[in-house]
């Protein structure tokens, strides 16, 4: 097939090398089979050079829509849709053949989900959405690492194309079962840890399980944010997020990392203080230019949902952050019985009125029993 791409606007902007090496990744998409209104729509969104990569992902076959998927799979439809977005992922255009067949064998584990192991829609649907959430940190982490490794100064269009392709090739087969061994790892961790009976199952359904929760944020990170240019703002915020990481062992779970802050559980109250006390004391080791971390810990029942826990332990340790000194650790009443009183070395830090926490709250400063100062 000839194409005119002059003609068809496809090379506007470029001259020279560029030009040439636009020709030459246009050939070969049109070679492979994309489509010139594809490549119309690469060019206008200034994507023509991930266009190959984008094929890597999608898979070769034939095409559906959403509907057809459906009808393949044996799935209503709406809850395919609902599926789709829960994920994170745009709607494509009424009637458009958006999916592969790697859709097609998803939206079949769908409905095994759903009709043969009779897991509810909601359900299904918060842990999709904690899948989109984490899967999509995981891409933009792994489309850094290509940008920061793999490119090289002087590139053109053609030759980045190519050498992204490749490297997507190379990752897919071994970055899927990496992720399948990993999530068996952390189920194996987390029931290992999470046992309880009969009788607490039925309370934890009915009015939630008593859980510590932490939070621990950057001490004047809003400040920060003012003179420190984006780039070392992330700076910032990876390390938190790598130091919150490096605590987050055996019954303690990192939740989640928002912004500046990082939130921390455990059903071991004991282990998710030490965890908290080791993360404050990490950000006075990182030195100057590293932020003092402060942090608040709290105990009682919350209710799990899509992996994130919601209650009152929850409000009370992220209320208990925010009035924290630096490189403190604050906890309840609660936490410092369920911890152990003779464990650590308490000082109180009187009775406070906490924004959205009704009556007073008695809070403690909590140090590692072996410290002096």
């Amino acid at each position: 097939m000839t194409v005119d791409f002059e003609a068809e606007g496809l090379l506007e902007g470029t001259e020279g090398d560029a030009r040439r090496a636009r020709i030459e990744l246009l050939d070969q998409l049109i070679e492979d089979g994309v489509p010139l209104e594809e490549l119309r729509r690469a060019v206008a969104e200034d994507r023509l050079v991930l266009l190959p990569v984008e094929r890597v992902l999608q898979g070769s076959g034939p095409r559906y829509t959403r509907e057809e998927v459906a009808e393949l799979a044996g799935v209503d439809v709406d809850l395919l849709q609902r599926q789709w977005r829960a994920l994170g992922m745009p709607d494509p255009e009424e009637g458009e053949k958006a999916f592969g067949a790697s859709d097609v064998e998803s939206a079949k584990r769908v409905r095994v989900l759903r009709d043969e192991l009779g897991i509810p829609d909601d359900e299904m649907l918060q842990v999709s959405r904690v899948i989109g959430m984490n899967m999509s940190q995981l891409a933009a982490a792994s489309r850094g690492l290509g940008q920061r490794v793999f490119s090289k100064p002087g590139d053109t269009e053609v030759e980045v194309a190519r050498r992204f392709a490749t490297i997507v090739a190379g990752m897919g087969p071994l970055l899927t079962p990496t992720l399948e061994y990993v999530l068996q790892l952390h189920l194996r961790e987390q029931i290992r840890h999470d046992v309880f009976g009969d009788r607490e199952i039925s309370a934890g359904v009915e009015s939630g399980r008593e859980i510590a929760v932490a939070f621990a944020d950057l001490v004047g990170f809003t400040k920060l944010g003012e003179r420190l240019d984006p780039a070392e703002i992330g700076d910032l915020t990876d390390r938190l997020g790598e130091l919150a990481g490096d605590v987050a062992r055996g019954p303690v779970r990192l939740v989640k990392l928002i912004g500046d802050a990082a939130m921390l559980s455990s059903n071991h109250p004991r282990e998710l203080l030490d965890a908290a006390l080791e993360l404050v004391a990490s950000s006075e080791r990182e030195g100057e230019g590293f932020p003092l971390l402060r942090a608040g810990v709290a105990f009682g029942r919350a209710v799990a949902r899509a992996g994130d826990y919601y209650g009152r332990p929850v409000n009370l340790a992220s209320r208990l952050t925010a009035v924290a000194r630096p490189g403190s650790v604050l906890c309840d009443d609660a936490l410092r019985a369920a911890a152990g009183a003779d464990a650590y070395r308490w000082s109180f830090a009187g009775a406070r009125r906490l924004k959205g926490i009704s009556g007073e709250v008695k809070a403690y400063r909590a140090r590692p029993a072996g410290e002096t100062s």
